[in-house]
């Protein structure tokens, strides 16, 4: 017994009692075991690693690869890049086809006029207001003509056909909300250049956009629609308020699409002139401060909505005016910006003169020969489309119902969904 315990002191201890050791002295033992090689495994074993698990890189503070360069974007001021956008659609561009008039010319420039496309982005001047498709240098009124006689023409080509009313009420029961969340949204800035992209980029994926406008241009939704239609060579086949449903066309083709070039940041509004004068024409400067002071204390005609649909606004200033001389409209909460321009389209569509827009009010004046008006300039709240005329399937079913058979009353009602 004695010669097999001191056979076996000299014997290194197993890996279970290793485990308490500490990590100095499991270092020596693996020495003292393999003194010629750096591990176990290459002695009891023989292993020796594939040329995958080998490290690549002899030099680990030395990358293989460079670093990627960091992302810089494209300047606006870079006047040495690509070749200006040429774009031949029919019309000048301007920030806004809604809310800027070309009747009315400012007065001043806030600032040099500097084109929102970018220095050298665009082949077209900016005069501070819009960038015309004609120079106005070179250019004629016969130019002019020619270039509406162009939008006409491409806008009936690319229409095509008239649909029928079966197809239109397609097109509109896909657009609405519960099949669909596209929607293009017009604000206080009306048709926008930049919107013309949003609407060309939703008719790629649908013959048919939903377009929901909000704020001041739904005080005129006529020039809206007359924009929509003549700046986006579209049709709206449904019309509901403030939503609208436009559509692209018979022979519109997405791969074709006109260039549109973008605006890269919003240019300052031109200097107009003043919309509330010291004294109101045909009256002197104290029956001007009565009339004001008279206006704030009349009862208000209606409050206006933040962001809402004025739609109906001008008809109640025409009705009014037939028994009150002056209307006041309460806007508290709105913008300044807002009501001012709200001011500026009753003027010159009821027609009234303004009076005064403090304490967040508009007090209009019917005038000393107030005649109303009936032009016809506004739109119903809800608008017909459907034409029994160019619809070959309401003959089919007038025959039908000849001979007795029963015809479904939602495709002869005529009316609008």
């Amino acid at each position: 017994m004695l010669r097999f315990f001191s056979r076996h002191k000299n014997q290194i201890p197993s890996l279970s009692s290793t485990r308490h050791l500490s990590s100095a002295t499991r270092h020596l033992l693996a020495t003292a075991a393999t003194p010629n090689t750096s591990s176990n495994l290459y002695s009891k074993y023989s292993f020796i690693p594939p040329p995958s698990l080998k490290p690549q890189n002899p030099n680990p503070t030395q990358p293989n690869k460079q670093p990627k360069p960091r992302y810089r974007p494209p300047s606006s001021l870079d006047r040495t890049g690509s070749k200006p956008v040429q774009s031949k659609l029919p019309f000048d561009f301007r920030f806004s086809y809604t809310e800027s008039s070309t009747d009315v010319r400012p007065i001043g420039l806030r600032e040099p006029k500097y084109s929102p496309f970018g220095p050298g982005k665009l082949d077209r001047v900016w005069t501070g207001v819009c960038a015309p498709v004609v120079d106005p240098k070179v250019g004629s009124p016969e130019d002019e003509k020619m270039v509406e006689e162009k939008r006409r023409v491409e806008r009936e080509r690319i229409q095509g056909e008239s649909l029928t009313n079966a197809e239109r009420k397609a097109l509109v029961e896909r657009s609405q909300r519960h099949k669909t969340k596209r929607q293009v949204n017009l604000g206080r800035d009306g048709l926008t250049h930049n919107m013309l992209n949003d609407i060309h980029n939703n008719w790629k994926h649908a013959e048919a956009v939903r377009i929901k406008c909000m704020g001041v241009p739904t005080v005129d939704m006529k020039n809206v629609c007359t924009q929509l239609e003549d700046k986006t060579f579209g049709k709206i086949i449904h019309r509901h308020g403030g939503l609208l449903v436009l559509y692209r066309g018979r022979n519109y083709h997405p791969k074709k699409r006109p260039v549109i070039p973008l605006m890269l940041w919003k240019p300052h509004e031109p200097v107009y002139p003043r919309l509330i004068k010291t004294t109101i024409d045909g009256l002197s400067i104290e029956e001007t401060k009565e009339m004001r002071k008279r206006g704030l204390a009349v009862p208000a005609l209606t409050k206006l909505a933040k962001n809402g649909y004025y739609g109906s606004l001008v008809p109640m200033v025409r009705d009014a005016f037939l028994t009150e001389e002056l209307v006041r409209i309460d806007c508290k909460g709105l913008p300044k910006s807002d009501y001012k321009k709200i001011g500026c389209k009753l003027r010159d569509l009821v027609p009234c003169i303004l009076v005064t827009f403090d304490k967040e009010r508009i007090v209009v004046w019917r005038g000393k020969n107030y005649k109303p008006s009936e032009d016809g300039f506004f739109l119903t709240e809800r608008e017909q489309f459907d034409h029994s005329s160019n619809d070959s399937d309401n003959h089919e079913d007038e025959n039908e119902s000849a001979e007795g058979i029963t015809v479904d009353s939602d495709y002869d009602s005529g009316g609008s969904e």
